[in-house]
């Protein structure tokens, strides 16, 4: 066709091209951004300003000149700390010197798992190690810790104080105590060596957990060998298959996956020693009463009442679960109906599946990634009057070409700081969904300037095909809140220390500004907002909100019982010394606190790495909830988009990161202070019918 036809063409077919475009779903930038695949115009003559913008790590080896960088200004500070008068210039020494080593060690703990390239990987890692052995020596640094106890020593000083600063002088005279300051030189060695080993043996187990078991090709039958991967003679197992509509896959994958490995159990034996030890070394009763102070729990004793309690509200609930799953067992496979643990994941699902119809394909074109990136936007926007703003990385600013980077602005404070998005899959990239602080934010004396908060969400996505974007379950996209949540706990926080910034704070109040992200992406005032579908325009239906909402409660009681059962073998681990196996403890608080029988020759708690990062801190899931779920329902459930409220959240909740008691920020967010049975009662309310409804009917 000439270029005269087709103009003419055009004119021609304006009005029927002009009507289809109006069907057509336009994107906001941020939307559009995250809908359409990057385009990275290489410039040869651009220079890297290195991952993160700091230029010395343009290559792997820019890691050791930024150790070494910080190792030498952490001498200077520490000469600082020490001669410095007590005051506010000590906490200030202090956090400097944290500040300092915490943005090699951070970035650093980011690259070396998530960087596609080996050598980036490995440099990473050595600085970890590196950073983390000047870490401990400064934990036991005598002269270090007398600057800070002079000040605390000193009431006329402390009086003086404001309480930002008293606290995180406490808090830095706490990471002195646990790490045994107070003790003589024989037993402060003691502790530095124990310290060490448990960096060890927690590195050993972490890997470990993660390994998949092997067992002969024989041994399993021939028509099943297709679910697992092959290994010459040898099937691998590398997961429990939880979704495999297959009892046999299941059972196999839950025997073998699980069977003990002597090593690993072995390792686990020896770090929970270790713990012990060194808890009862610094002195503490016990590695979780260590572990505990300063959160909101306080106690192991608080955390097991709250769990018994919730185990005895939930029992008859929790019943009524298991008895509806075994009728679908028998239903299903009417020769073997003995419910086992590893149905529970499969069976509830069909359940819901089944009652609700919740099939995850029949959401997702409505959850483009850049439709729920234009929600949350839209949100954040609604209640705090931020702003998500795309912005093109600089060359050799981010590891991966897919990596999105992300100016969050405030309509009078201006910027506040910078998500970059790592969300999806690589093949060498870790499965899991976190969030990671590359930078604190923190008051610069020296400068007079904020220093501005950078984090890492990771996720990992299907990436977008010539035909459509990249389209979320609503799992996914729940999941994709939830981490938002902890981002801008990063970005709302405006505290003047960087060793209390964002998502430093207790581990259980640290997951409620994500858990409460949750209620909002279940909500249709909030859905409606941007859930289209991302060929015609069409928004999703309530009724399918609605049916999505509800299924969530079916096999609820049995799903928080099993995290119950979780909670309360990390707390029995780190407790005292019980004189019997790991697996003899898991036995017996599986019967107790779970229900479904043991199977013999397992050992679930091998692949429990949890215990690593939430050692004793398990249950903080289960009380987060309860806190976000008060919040959702007192604050936010009659108009989750009221900016007044919004306000108030991040006044007092976010802004303080962990500057503040965070018993006091739930206190002046619900403005009462909340009981361990106001915590049971709300995790239990959750799942009765019509929540939402049930809540605003009991408040008018």
């Amino acid at each position: 066709m000439s270029a005269c036809k087709r103009l003419l063409y055009f004119v021609k077919h304006r009005s029927l091209w002009t009507h289809v475009r109006r069907n057509v779903t336009t994107w906001s930038p941020v939307g559009a951004a995250f809908n359409a695949k990057p385009v990275r115009r290489p410039d040869l003559f651009e220079k890297s300003v290195g991952l993160f913008g700091v230029p010395e790590l343009s290559c792997p080896a820019g890691f050791q000149a930024a150790t070494k960088a910080a190792l030498k200004n952490t001498e200077l500070l520490v000469q600082r700390a020490c001669s410095c008068p007590s005051g506010v210039e000590t906490v200030e020494s202090f956090d400097q010197l944290s500040d300092g080593l915490c943005k090699v060690a951070d970035l650093a703990d980011f690259v070396k798992v998530a960087h596609p390239d080996p050598a980036f990987r490995e440099a990473a890692e050595k600085t970890c190690i590196e950073i983390g052995t000047v870490v401990e020596k400064l934990n036991t640094n005598v002269e270090l810790c007398k600057s800070l106890k002079n000040l605390l020593g000193n009431p006329d000083i402390v009086a003086q104080l404001d309480p930002d600063t008293r606290r995180v002088a406490e808090l830095f005279m706490f990471d002195f105590e646990i790490s045994g300051i107070h003790l003589d030189d024989k037993l402060r060695k003691e502790a530095v060596a124990l310290h060490v080993n448990l960096l060890d043996l927690n590195n050993e187990f972490l890997v470990s957990s993660h390994m998949p078991n092997r067992i002969a090709r024989s041994a399993i039958p021939e028509h099943l060998h297709l679910h697992f991967a092959n290994e010459g003679s040898f099937i691998q197992v590398g997961g429990l298959h939880a979704d495999s509509p297959d009892d046999l896959v299941r059972e196999i994958a839950y025997r073998i996956y699980l069977y003990p490995n002597a090593d690993l159990m072995g390792c686990l034996e020896e770090l929970l020693k270790c713990r012990y030890k060194l808890a009862k070394l610094v002195g503490y009763e016990s590695y979780g009463h260590r572990a505990l102070k300063g959160t909101m729990a306080k106690t192991p004793e608080t955390v097991m009442s709250f769990l018994q309690l919730l185990t005895d509200k939930l029992s008859d609930r929790t019943a009524k679960d298991f008895k509806m799953m075994r009728d679908m067992k028998k239903k299903l496979n009417p020769r073997n109906s003995e419910l086992m643990p590893w149905d529970h994941p499969f069976l509830s699902g069909v359940l819901r599946a089944e009652r609700y119809n919740i099939e995850p394909s029949l959401y997702s074109p409505y959850l483009s990634l850049g439709a729920c990136m234009e929600g949350l936007n839209n949100l954040f926007s609604q209640l705090y009057g931020v702003s998500l703003m795309s912005e093109h990385p600089s060359a050799g600013e981010v590891w991966s070409e897919d990596v999105r980077k992300l100016a969050v602005v405030h309509e009078t404070e201006g910027l506040l700081g910078y998500i970059y998005c790592d969300f999806f899959h690589r093949s060498d990239k870790p499965h899991q969904d976190c969030h990671f602080t590359i930078r604190g934010g923190r008051w610069c004396q020296e400068t007079g300037q904020y220093q501005l908060p950078v984090v890492v969400l990771m996720l990992s996505l299907p990436h977008p095909t010539k035909s459509a974007p990249t389209l979320l379950t609503p799992g996914m996209m729940e999941n994709l809140f939830h981490e938002m949540g902890h981002a801008m706990h990063s970005m709302l926080g405006r505290t003047r220390y960087q060793h209390v910034t964002g998502t430093r704070c207790a581990t259980d109040f640290a997951e409620v500004p994500s858990i409460l992200m949750e209620y909002f992406a279940t909500d249709y005032r909030v859905i409606s907002q941007f859930a289209r579908h991302y060929e015609t325009g069409q928004p999703l239906p309530e009724s399918m909100v609605a049916r999505l909402c509800e299924s969530k409660k079916v096999c609820g009681a049995a799903d928080t019982q099993l995290q119950i059962f979780y909670a309360v073998l990390d707390q029995i681990y780190h407790s005292k010394p019980q004189n019997r196996s790991t697996t003899e403890i898991l036995k017996e608080m599986q019967q107790k606190f779970y229900g479904l029988p043991y199977t013999p020759n397992t050992a679930w708690q091998l692949r429990f790495s949890h215990l690593i990062g939430y050692g004793a801190k398990y249950y903080s899931y289960l009380m987060s909830r309860a806190v976000a779920s008060m919040v959702w329902r007192q604050c936010f459930v009659q108009d989750p988009l009221n900016r007044d409220m919004g306000e108030r959240y991040r006044r007092e909740m976010l802004a303080h990161g962990g500057a503040k008691e965070p018993m006091l920020m739930v206190e002046g967010m619900l403005q009462r202070r909340p009981t361990i049975e106001d915590f049971v009662d709300a995790l239990v309310s959750e799942l009765n019918p019509n929540f939402e409804t049930f809540i605003m009917d009991s408040e008018s």
